[in-house]
């Protein structure tokens, strides 16, 4: 994928072919219906590009976290439904109705107060049932799900969906398949008629599954299931410089220079999302790994380079891929999941999303 062209220091890119073959990968394997995970702006992705893109793909259904960001969605011109997961607290109930969007409900409290507002708007309220199979953040007890049911129900409310949440798919299989055990059950006593999912991406790849929420799969941060990462951060250097001997680089003077070093200043940090500590290595424009010297600071990074560089020259600081240089490797270098690394992506970097050889849409 060639950079765009862009009269910007840094950008962001984001391969709209991968993103689609990513899908139909996860389509393939859900024997229903697959719901994309949009919270957190698509963990740093942009959820409105993505939205409208995966909506012309033929995919009706969207989740996200909350009521912001539905409505976001929705301004953006996103038609299809838009789940709020977690739990509806009572004084969204209003704005949700307004905007369209489907809540998730776990408390008789936030039932209640739908209900109300849909009353006073003569409107007709339509929800998902969330029912706790052992995460215990939210949810109804599982024991008690057909009690909740017939509980929301009376109070007029539509419920078209009834999910659960696993906590340890990836990670504890033995508990998956507790929690598995749990939502059948819930299946059985609530009968037919509602639209039921359980799965998310580690669920959906480890063993497949019905109707299927995707974030990670999704935006191809799981290694080794031909999934494809689809973002890049690309950056243009401020400065080019030779070293002398005992040139020492960055806060601390950590680096201290052999002499006939090419430094490279490049326009990004830790403030646009970069961990200190975890970034190593940059590629260059022929795709050579240029590692990083110094400690990172707030708003730049200093590389070396095997030889000097134009002002105009292109590095991959983050690649869409699972080497040195992608999401993964920075997360696994912190201890953490690539979602938290994704999530802190910098807003203040354009965006360009591209498919095939056309650009389909730049944020700035």
């Amino acid at each position: 994928m060639e950079p765009v062209e862009l009269q910007e220091r840094a950008w962001i890119e984001v391969d709209l072919s991968a993103l689609e073959a990513n899908l139909r990968l996860l389509q393939k394997m859900a024997k229903g219906e697959v719901i994309p995970v949009l919270k957190a702006d698509a963990y740093g992705h942009g959820a409105l590009p993505l939205a409208r893109f995966l909506e012309g793909k033929g995919v009706g259904r969207f989740a996200v976290a909350t009521l912001a960001e539905g409505r976001a969605l929705r301004e953006g011109g996103v038609k299809g439904e838009v789940l709020l997961l977690g739990s509806l607290h009572p004084l969204e109930a209003e704005a949700a109705l307004r905007w369209g969007l489907t809540p998730t409900l776990s408390t008789l409290e936030a039932a209640q107060a739908l209900a109300a507002r849909a009353r006073a708007l003569g409107l007709t309220p339509r929800a998902h049932l969330k029912v706790d199979t052992g995460m215990n953040r939210v949810g109804f007890p599982w024991e008690k799900a057909k009690d909740a049911l017939l509980a929301v129900e009376a109070l007029g409310i539509r419920v078209e969906g009834v999910y659960t949440h696993l906590a340890t798919a990836g990670e504890d299989e033995a508990f998956v398949e507790v929690q598995r055990s749990r939502f059948q059950r819930v299946r059985e006593a609530l009968g037919e008629g509602y639209f039921y999912h359980l799965e998310n991406s580690h669920g959906l790849l480890l063993h497949g599954g019905e109707n299927v929420r995707v974030g990670l799969a999704l935006y191809g941060l799981i290694p080794g299931f031909s999934l494809k990462p689809i973002l890049r951060l690309l950056a243009r250097p401020t400065l080019v410089k030779q070293l002398g001997p005992g040139d020492r680089v960055g806060y601390g003077g950590e680096y201290v220079a052999r002499g006939g070093e090419w430094l490279l200043t490049l326009p990004v940090g830790y403030a646009d999302g970069l961990p200190r500590g975890a970034v190593r290595f940059v590629k260059g424009p022929e795709g050579g790994l240029y590692p990083v010297a110094g400690r990172i600071s707030m708003d730049q990074t200093t590389v070396l380079s095997p030889g000097p560089l134009p002002l105009e020259a292109v590095l991959e600081v983050l690649s869409p891929d699972f080497g040195p240089t992608g999401l993964c490797a920075w997360a696994e270098a912190r201890g953490t999941i690539p979602y938290e690394v994704a999530v802190h992506l910098s807003r203040r970097f354009p965006r360009v999303y591209r498919y095939g050889e056309e650009v389909w849409e730049v944020l700035n």
